[in-house]
């Protein structure tokens, strides 16, 4: 079973350092998904102090990646092939939370969501949803 540290360090290790100047932090790694933290900072918000969608599209993707290698029970890469994300209301707080869950995987594909939630309202402010190659097993 992959654990918060397992998550962090592949994360850590694998990503790309524009990905990682985003600050992410592995909070929760379970049965149910995993969650990942950004805080909110001046870097990644446009006028008016709003998250921009790059930051938070970025975060969604990077969070079902790591939700992936959660399910499968080890940290591996796969590849993004579909991204769909759907920007609810500004995104405004402390930080982002991405709450990220498998919802099939298959030998070839994995499909996963994620509801990207601001704190600390506690509201969502974007649902994502992604396909991804699965690494030959």
């Amino acid at each position: 079973m992959v654990n918060t540290d397992d998550a962090q360090r592949f994360l850590n290790e694998n990503f790309a350092p524009w990905v990682l100047a985003l600050t992410p932090t592995v909070t929760r790694v379970d049965a149910e998904g995993l969650t990942l933290d950004i805080p909110i900072t001046n870097d990644i918000a446009r006028v008016g102090g709003i998250v921009s969608g790059q930051a938070l599209a970025t975060l969604a993707d990077t969070a079902m990646v790591l939700a992936c290698g959660a399910h499968l029970g080890r940290m591996v890469p796969v590849a993004t092939v579909t991204l769909d994300t759907q920007f609810l209301r500004p995104g405004s707080g402390d930080c982002i939370q991405a709450q990220a869950e498998v919802t099939r995987a298959g030998k070839a594909l994995i499909f996963a969501r994620c509801t990207l939630v601001a704190a600390p309202s506690g509201k969502p402010i974007a649902l994502a949803t992604a396909t991804f190659a699965a690494p030959p097993m």
